[in-house]
């Protein structure tokens, strides 16, 4: 994705006791969308991971862009590479792993209301 246009990206380490660092990119800003309530870009670093989190507020789609990573969604697991859709609903346990070590993970995550 180039998002050079977008501004600087939110870093977040160890995300939710994860590795490596998020990049995350708020391309609603603060543009009411309903029932959206965020779209977010996002790179995962080489090797990165998320940690294990409940979706609390709201259901999401993660959709992969580029890389190959694996989403583990109650602990199943679902590949995510491009064209990939990964849906979450209310509640759902989430983990993300890139798998690369050369190449970072880039994947939308789309939220709205139930």
């Amino acid at each position: 994705m180039d998002l050079k246009d977008k501004g600087p990206p939110s870093e977040r380490a160890a995300l939710f006791g994860g590795v490596g660092v998020v990049r995350v990119w708020d391309l609603l800003g603060r543009t009411p969308a309903p029932p959206f309530t965020a779209v977010l870009a996002c790179t995962l670093d080489p090797g990165g991971s998320v940690g294990r989190h409940v979706q609390q507020a709201f259901p999401e789609i993660v959709v992969g862009i580029a890389g190959e990573g694996e989403a583990r969604v109650g602990g199943e697991p679902r590949p995510l590479g491009p064209g990939d859709v990964v849906f979450l609903a209310l509640g759902e346990v989430l983990e993300l792993r890139n798998l690369r070590d050369d190449a970072p993970l880039e994947y939308l995550i789309i939220k709205a209301r139930g």
